[in-house]
């Protein structure tokens, strides 16, 4: 008996030894994938930025030179300033279209998941199925039968057949919304329901408030999509002065040389404000992705 209790103390150590090193060996294995991929990243960021603030020769010299020596802050003068080109212009036009995008998506594909996800109707199931099965349509087959509707209704070259449709639902955004309202217990719907709320009054003081996380999922992806969107707005607007950020960048390549300098800075400028609304939604956009794959009954 004495003999195995020593072999086992003299066993134990050398196994926690072993485990530790294991566990040190694999953090700092995974530490440093992380580290390559976060390099990997941030690299074409950096290069953005660096390219903002040199002459066109600093920028494709070879080997790179990582630093601007001078700095030159013209660059997003030139962007912003010139007659033929007004940016400013286009960054007012998308954030009119972020506005009107943004809140009638949220506005209608909220109306439309609270019926799907609480209310009961003949065929809700089949009629959710079919909502999904749009998930299949590649968007490129719809552009030329919108375009024919919209421009036999005179919407070309107006912001309407970008408003408008928004404020019809979307499909990606009712599934996820339709998810997350499944997780709210049906208790306090109940509640509300014995204190004489009706159905209204229980979606605007019950589940909205409660549904911040999803709202702000759906706010964040959509404001990337519109932001970055370049094949709606240039299908639909013929005038300059209704162009978007999007369509702008394009103006910086020429047929025969690109203004490099300008375009990188024009592109910074155009990145801040994915960046700025991330980090303000960053908590509850986390917690919404990671609840709207959970379902309830």
């Amino acid at each position: 008996m004495s003999i195995t209790t020593s072999s086992m103390k003299t066993v134990r150590p050398r196994f926690y030894k072993t485990t530790r090193f294991q566990a040190l060996i694999k953090d700092i294995v995974v530490y440093i994938l992380l580290i390559f991929l976060s390099f990997v990243f941030i690299f074409p960021f950096f290069w953005m930025i660096d390219a903002s603030l040199k002459i066109d020769k600093q920028i494709f010299l070879w080997p790179p030179q990582w630093i601007p020596n001078p700095i030159y802050w013209q660059n997003y003068v030139i962007a912003f300033t010139n007659q033929y080109l007004p940016f400013a212009t286009f960054f007012k036009n998308s954030m009119i279209l972020e506005v009107g995008i943004i809140s009638g998506r949220l506005l209608s594909c909220t109306l439309v998941a609270y019926g799907f996800a609480r209310l009961e109707a003949p065929g809700k199931n089949f009629w959710f199925g079919v909502l999904l099965a749009t998930f299949m349509l590649p968007g490129a087959v719809l552009l030329i039968p919108k375009y024919i509707l919209f421009n036999k209704l005179g919407w070309v070259n107006t912001y309407l057949p970008l408003i408008v449709p928004a404020w019809f639902g979307e499909s990606y955004a009712i599934f996820l919304m339709r998810q997350f309202f499944m997780t709210i217990p049906r208790e306090l719907e109940e509640a509300a329901v014995m204190d004489g709320a009706n159905t209204f009054k229980i979606l605007r003081y019950i589940i909205v408030p409660l549904s911040t996380p999803v709202l702000a999922v759906i706010a964040v992806l959509s404001f990337k999509d519109i932001w970055n969107d370049f094949m709606t707005p240039l299908l639909y607007l013929n005038s300059a002065s209704k162009y978007t950020v999007s369509i702008g960048l394009a103006y910086f390549s020429g047929q025969f040389t690109v203004a490099m300098g300008p375009l990188m800075a024009a592109s910074v400028v155009m990145l801040l404000p994915l960046v700025i609304v991330f980090f303000i939604a960053q908590k509850a956009f986390v917690e919404g992705i990671s609840l709207t794959g959970l379902t309830g009954r």
